[in-house]
């Protein structure tokens, strides 16, 4: 919960447990969210019209569906990338039978001994 400027963390009750003395607390700081909404109101009403935090700003810029579709398609590519790279390393595995079905673990594991068997054959 954020406070106001002229609110400190003192006025509030963290104690309260009774729902409607914490509703008579958020009346009190001008919070009038229990109020119907007027006529082309989306949000409830609040005293503090000041400008939004930056992390608020950040929060609801997130929010919006063209923000969402961005980032899905943002996630998408850095997937396809991984499972490139994955199937790239698999290629220089050695396995029976070499089309084998790996894993993503099962690749690291096969990579992880492999380099030790190399390191071991040029040791020797």
């Amino acid at each position: 919960m954020m406070l106001s400027p002229d609110q400190t963390e003192a006025d509030l009750s963290w104690t309260q447990s009774d729902p409607e003395s914490i509703l008579n607390g958020l009346k009190s700081t001008g919070c009038t969210s229990d109020e119907p909404c007027t006529e082309g109101e989306d949000r409830p009403r609040c005293r503090s019209d000041q400008p939004l935090s930056r992390e608020e700003k950040r929060r609801r810029r997130r929010a919006t569906a063209k923000y969402r579709s961005a980032h899905a398609t943002r996630e998408r590519i850095r997937v396809e990338a991984f499972n490139v790279a994955f199937a790239e390393l698999r290629k220089l595995l050695p396995t029976l039978p070499p089309d084998k079905k790996l894993s993503k673990i099962e690749i690291l594991r096969l990579a992880i001994c492999y380099i030790s068997y190399l390191n071991h054959v040029l040791d020797v």
